[in-house]
């Protein structure tokens, strides 16, 4: 298919689709956001102003520029004066998302020298997070059968890795909703599984070099590093390179203090197979066998069809890419309605690597199905797409 015949299917998702979860996300999920950050008693009074006057803002206010004085803002500029003088209400999704996490940084004085540098907004709920996925990490690792095949732990922790993404602190009715161990093994909740493909890419020999790109801490981070150690301890790959965020992005999104708190944990843990995995990925570090990335892009209203060259360049160098998430995938797909049938391979034709989406269905936008699956799983469950019950394993070879 041609790519103006590609690009005439797709449509960007708006805050001004009436009953969307866009609009949902922006005028009720975004302010209760703000209010969190202000009930968490983190910052005073001054910081506290300019977060109430955000959320004014977003009720009823056009959407304002940055005004700090940070390497970052001619990138925020161009692209607010696209929307200059809209509301919040009539940007795209994504723009309206990442403009927002970028502002509470501002009202929080995060790149200001002086007692706010550098204070995440969302750590408190990171703590709480660790907390509660550490418990889950240790319930997990207490029930795993022990005779499990090679191919039945990676197939454990692949999946492991998908379903951790339901531990979105951003979106709370998701988080609480779907915190139910029992169920998500259940093969019926996978949408696409590409599963047994996957296993055998990683055994052909070919896949050396791979680049987790990270979403959520908690629980999500910590299935990541026990999915790096089992490619790692199988001698499937020779190099895991975990992708980190440069600064807070999507509430739970994960840094690198978050990654450095949740090896913390593991190394504390009471349960000698978590300490383990943790001792091997040291172990794998000290070798240079597992490194940590960071780069501004991946905190910007960008998406992945126009990658910076350096980025581009950083991804090719890898054998398999594996986008974790809502909002990654979200960023492969320009942040668009397609067709649900429509070809991920050919949409993402300017991936320089084969790659890998594990994803929690969070949001109004899927490819790949196949013909009538969208239409009878949503006679199913009319919320399939944002509930994050669902999940996919979706792999592209290139």
């Amino acid at each position: 298919m041609e790519d103006d015949a590609l690009n005439a299917m797709a449509s960007p998702l708006m805050v001004s689709e009436p009953g969307s979860f866009a609009e949902y996300t922006i005028v009720k999920r975004k302010p209760e956001i703000i209010r969190k950050i202000i009930a968490s008693r983190t910052f005073g009074a001054p910081v506290v102003d300019k977060l109430r006057a955000l959320e004014a803002e977003i009720a009823e206010g056009t959407v304002a520029a940055l005004h700090e004085d940070v390497p970052d803002v001619p990138y925020w500029q161009s692209a607010w004066r696209l929307w200059e003088g809209a509301t919040w209400r009539q940007l795209p999704w994504y723009f309206a998302e990442s403009y927002f996490y970028r502002r509470v940084l501002e009202a929080t004085s995060y790149f200001q020298q002086g007692s706010n540098y550098h204070v995440d907004p969302y750590a408190r709920e990171k703590r709480i997070a660790l907390g509660y996925g550490m418990a889950d990490l240790v319930s997990i690792v207490r029930h795993l059968p022990a005779d499990l095949s090679p191919d039945e732990r990676l197939t454990l922790w692949l999946h492991r890795s998908l379903w951790g993404n339901r531990s979105d602190l951003s979106n709370r009715e998701v988080l609480e909703q779907t915190r139910r161990p029992g169920d998500i093994d259940t093969p019926r909740l996978l949408l696409i599984d590409h599963t047994a493909a996957v296993i055998d890419l990683l055994k052909s020999g070919k896949v050396r070099r791979v680049v987790i790109v990270t979403d959520n801490c908690g629980l999500e981070l910590m299935s990541d590093l026990f999915l790096a150690d089992e490619l790692l301890s199988q001698k499937l790959v020779q190099t895991v390179v975990l992708q980190a965020k440069a600064q807070p992005f999507f509430v739970s999104d994960a840094m690198l203090e978050d990654i450095g708190a949740v090896i913390t944990a593991m190394q504390g843990s009471p349960e000698e197979p978590i300490r383990a995995v943790q001792e091997r990925l040291d172990a794998c570090a000290r070798m240079g066998r597992v490194r940590l990335a960071m780069h501004p892009f991946w905190t910007t209203a960008g998406f992945y069809s126009d990658l910076p060259d350096d980025v581009n360049g950083f991804l090719s160098q890898a054998d398999l890419v594996i986008f974790k998430g809502d909002v990654n995938y979200r960023r492969l797909l320009d942040d668009c309605h397609w067709p649900p049938t429509t070809d991920l391979g050919a949409i993402t034709d300017y991936m320089p690597t084969s790659f890998l989406v594990l994803r929690t269905l969070k949001s109004e936008t899927i490819v790949g199905l196949e013909e009538g699956v969208a239409e009878a799983t949503a006679k199913q469950d009319p919320k399939w797409l944002i509930n994050g019950e669902r999940g996919i394993v979706h792999l592209v070879v290139k």
